[in-house]
């Protein structure tokens, strides 16, 4: 956990939030957006790249907004989320992508375009937070830890290419995207393009941000946004039941699976039954 630290000089991270997507410094917060995968859907099953990249780059500079607009708990919070202004970008339903789809959720394709999606809204938003230091300046602490976010980014732009080897201070190597398992291989062209411009700009400028991206649960969330399945997870049941804090349940039904059924060539009928 350690090896991906950005700013290493500041101390080690020691744990993460209850819900284990946000690992940074003690006495430190992140924002939360997540982007719900599922309405980036073509028809003929493509991700609309233009979209979800601009989408990234919109909630990029709203969540570093968010910063300076948010209450945090106790003084010592908010004066480290100041100096380090850690984002909290996201998406969800990738389950209810992939289902659509007609494609398992265990299977290399399915980690592909996991790992494609995944790489290019984490390469958009350190490129944007790039952009936005040109224009603002880094993070407070940027320069004292330089050196290590910079190697952290050349971690992340190899894996982005799908390097096995050559890594940077890692006691263990990442599983790096796999082209040949990507059925859109723009996906993989914008996200390697998208590492390439955030180290460009990050080298040039330092980053708003000390880190951008996570993967939340969004299990309240999830259902405000209409998902079907919540955060990075697989759809546990087709018809689930939640209970509500006033008091009884509410009923939520799987509704990507008609499309998927009608992805896999079942008829009309077959589907209603």
């Amino acid at each position: 956990m350690n090896d991906w630290h950005t700013c290493v000089s500041a101390g080690a991270i020691r744990a993460s939030n209850p819900c284990s997507e946000y690992m940074f410094l003690d006495d430190t917060a992140c924002n939360l957006a997540s982007i719900n995968l599922l309405t980036y859907r073509n028809a003929d099953g493509t991700i609309d790249i233009a979209a979800y990249e601009h989408t990234v780059r919109l909630w990029t500079m709203v969540l570093e907004i968010s910063v300076m607009m948010a209450q945090f708990p106790s003084w010592k919070i908010a004066k480290l989320s100041y100096e380090y202004r850690t984002l909290g970008l996201g998406f969800a339903n990738i389950g209810g992508l992939l289902m659509t789809s007609g494609i398992p959720y265990d299977s290399d394709e399915g980690r592909g375009i996991c790992a494609a999606l995944t790489a290019l809204m984490t390469g958009v938003a350190y490129a944007t937070s790039a952009e936005m230091a040109s224009e603002l300046g880094a993070f407070p602490e940027y320069p004292a830890n330089a050196l290590h976010m910079l190697r952290v980014m050349r971690n992340h732009r190899r894996a982005a290419y799908g390097e096995a080897e050559g890594y940077e201070k890692l006691a263990v190597n990442p599983v790096p995207l796999v082209e040949d398992h990507v059925p859109q291989k723009e996906l993989v062209e914008h996200a390697r393009a998208a590492w390439d411009k955030a180290l460009d700009l990050g080298a040039e400028y330092g980053y708003r941000n000390a880190q951008a991206t996570v993967i939340a649960p969004t299990g309240t969330i999830g259902l405000v946004m209409d998902c079907d399945t919540t955060g990075i997870e697989p759809d546990f049941a087709l018809v689930k039941f939640k209970k509500l804090a006033g008091g009884g349940y509410f009923k939520i039904i799987n509704r990507a699976v008609p499309e998927a059924l009608r992805t896999l060539g079942y008829g009309e009928a077959q589907i209603a039954d």
